[in-house]
């Protein structure tokens, strides 16, 4: 098994508090988390991080405050996904990292982004799962006007195919309000991404994880008892590497 790369998001956050820089104190920021998965103490994710394999790489851009959202699901993206990267966006001073990784030879970089508002010369719906260079998800973690000014304002980003997912299930994220239930999170993409590429381990992995993060986030919001028994936990059990006694089912 590949050794799997440091969480991008969580090197990301923790330059950001390195440069006094500090977490937005959304609500219930008193109570106290897990440093590692962000979650309530009582609620932690940590037994239940999966381990695959992946061919694909992940590119999350990032606007500076979502670095410290608890509720941020492209952290569970570089949980999941060996090769992942993130960086905070800048219109004007894009991280010398990225420009590199986006030329690196050995990716084939694709900007995930709706193709309706794309040059229809630009825009793909599937990934070349067998061509020489290995795909790299290029992601805009961010809400959705945020991504469109990040789209719009982010000329380096301009000679990347589009690739524009057809998704055909509703999202099922429940952490922040969306007035608009076909918008999918970060992490319900990232497993679209995958699965089009031919990583279904990753995606099934990721999506299960998903759905156990929201479970275990919101059950600590709501004061629940703490319920690893449910179909989710039982869909992500066989990704982890070394099931402890108390995740049997």
């Amino acid at each position: 098994m590949t050794n799997h790369a440091p969480n991008a998001v969580a090197r990301l956050r923790d330059q950001r508090e390195d440069e006094g820089i500090k977490p937005i104190q959304a609500r219930g920021f008193r109570s106290e988390r897990c440093r590692d998965c962000r979650v309530i103490i009582s609620h932690c994710l940590c037994a239940w991080r999966p381990t695959v394999e992946t061919r694909s790489g992940v590119c999350l851009i990032m606007t500076g405050k979502e670095v410290f959202k608890p509720s941020n699901t492209g952290w569970l993206i570089a949980d999941v996904v060996r090769d992942n990267h993130a960086f905070i966006w800048s219109r004007t001073e894009p991280d010398p990292q990225m420009l590199a990784l986006l030329n690196d030879p050995q990716w084939q970089p694709y900007l995930v982004f709706p193709g309706e508002y794309v040059e229809p010369s630009r825009v793909t719906n599937t990934v070349a799962v067998d061509s020489s260079k290995r795909p790299l998800f290029i992601l805009l973690d961010a809400t959705w006007t945020e991504a469109r000014k990040i789209f719009r304002k982010s000329p380096y980003f301009d000679r990347l195919p589009i690739l524009s997912l057809l998704p055909d299930k509703l999202s099922r994220y429940r952490l922040r309000r969306s007035t608009r239930s076909e918008h999918l999170c970060t992490a319900e993409v990232a497993a679209l991404c995958l699965e089009l590429a031919g990583d279904s381990d990753a995606a099934s992995a990721l999506d299960a994880y998903f759905d156990v993060f929201s479970q275990h986030y919101l059950g600590a919001k709501q004061q629940l008892d703490m319920n690893e028994s449910t179909p989710a936990h039982a869909e992500l059990l066989p990704y982890i590497r070394k099931p402890q006694a108390v995740l049997a089912p």
